[in-house]
């Protein structure tokens, strides 16, 4: 009995490792990515390019059009092969993708971006945006092609209850006679598309969540009216004849670069469009106004300071002045005096040799007033020639700015100045530390 045991033991052991091994490899034949649920495996693929989430169509025959029901698509220059150059084949390639979306697709889509150095065929791409309001689209993204030619955007995007997220770029928006709005739309940014401003007026008033506004390259607009009690973040790089900002009580960003127009201004009333534009924004934390904006800012007599002041603006950009234009000076001059709070300015200079004897008076006399930036921190002044007008807009800077810490200055033209000669200059502060740069 016990030689019987001894036989019988190892046999055992042997069976009992080989029992073993073989559910060892039973579990590693499970494909248990294969068999993860499908929202974790969309999470999974959504973060890989697109490209690389279509080559795990080769993995299998279950893994063959697994990408083609993803939640977001992402078509960018990364999804085309290098060697393709002509523009109209890169389209050629994109629609690919999109055929095969279009085959296989079950379920929503959120997220659809179009961001690729192509020709798009407008029948195609009408084709797809219709698909993806059909599928319930939350952010539709539409950028920068490499040529524009307006196409016709179709009615049926403005039927898009879900959308939270819109980016336009080269199309026709005509808002059809049914458009309600849109419910949830948080995010608006509109480039190169063609609008009238009754339209656009309408489309903004009518999203009662939008936070977020950009307008870039609208044309020839005779006003931009912005109507929306949520919207805090406005940035306008557009031709416009006038524009209303009152009715936007929360804006706390405004960014405006004022294209040049073919339409004559309008009579804007006895009332300084400074004070008519921003009167009513208390709120503002950053503004970034350029020349010709401030230049049509200033349409009648600019106040010194504001009647009522930004007291909540902590950071102020002034773009392409020029030191030659009265108006642009005297309405920088005004923000500046009526931001008591105002920690950080940038100035970037529009390069002039010209002397104006206004604006070198105007600059003069606020340099003898008395009056001060007390919470200014941080100066940077960008593309001075060194031209008198500027070394004393510099000398107000210096003399009123009691707290400054730092000024940045960069030379368009020859050497850069010295720090040691910046030292020399009369200041409010003895703390500020000079850099010095040129270009």
């Amino acid at each position: 009995m016990d030689m019987l045991n001894l036989i019988e033991e190892p046999i055992k052991k042997t069976m009992k490792k080989n029992e073993n091994l073989a559910e060892m490899e039973k579990q590693i034949k499970i494909d248990r990515i294969s068999n993860l649920p499908w929202d974790v495996l969309d999470t999974i693929l959504v973060r890989l390019p697109l490209r690389d989430a279509a080559r795990t169509s080769i993995l299998s025959s279950k893994w063959r059009y697994k990408w083609t029901n993803l939640s977001q698509f992402i078509l960018d220059d990364k999804c085309i092969h290098n060697f393709i150059s002509d523009k109209a084949s890169r389209w050629i390639e994109i629609r690919k993708i999109i055929d095969q979306v279009q085959s296989n697709h079950n379920g929503p889509i959120e997220k659809f971006k179009l961001a690729a150095y192509c020709c798009p065929n407008y029948s195609d791409l009408d084709q797809w945006i219709r698909f993806l309001i059909e599928k319930g689209i939350k952010e539709l993204i539409i950028q920068e092609f490499s040529v524009i030619k307006h196409f016709k955007l179709p009615d049926s995007v403005f039927c898009g209850p879900k959308l939270s997220h819109l980016e336009l770029y080269g199309c026709i928006l005509r808002l059809p006679s049914s458009f309600k709005g849109f419910d949830c739309l948080k995010i608006l940014q509109l480039s190169h598309v063609l609008i009238i401003s009754d339209a656009l007026e309408h489309l903004i008033r009518n999203c009662p969540v939008l936070e977020k506004l950009t307008l870039l390259n609208l044309q020839n607009l005779a006003y931009i009216r912005i109507y929306n009690p949520n919207l805090k973040y406005v940035k306008i790089d557009s031709a416009f004849e006038d524009i209303c900002l009152e009715h936007s009580l929360l804006l706390a960003s405004v960014d405006i670069r004022m294209l040049p127009t073919t339409l004559q201004h309008p009579d804007q009333g006895k009332v300084c469009t400074l004070i008519r534009v921003f009167g009513s924004l208390r709120g503002i934390n950053r503004l970034s106004l350029s020349n010709q904006f401030l230049e049509f800012l200033a349409n009648k007599d600019v106040p010194e300071k504001l009647p009522t002041p930004f007291n909540s603006l902590l950071a102020l950009e002034l773009k392409e002045i020029r030191f030659a234009s009265l108006k642009g000076i005297a309405a920088s001059i005004s923000i500046l005096r009526s931001s008591p709070n105002l920690k950080d300015l940038l100035v970037t200079v529009d390069p002039c040799d010209e002397i104006s004897k206004p604006v070198m008076d105007l600059v003069t006399a606020q340099l003898q007033s008395d009056f001060y930036f007390d919470q200014l921190k941080v100066v940077k002044i960008r593309g001075i020639i060194g031209t008198r007008i500027e070394w004393e807009f510099l000398r107000l800077i210096l003399a009123h700015s009691p707290v400054l810490e730092s000024m940045t200055i960069v030379k368009f033209r020859g050497e850069r100045i010295s720090e040691s000669f910046l030292q020399e200059v009369e200041r409010a502060s003895n703390h500020v530390k000079f850099i010095s740069l040129a270009l």
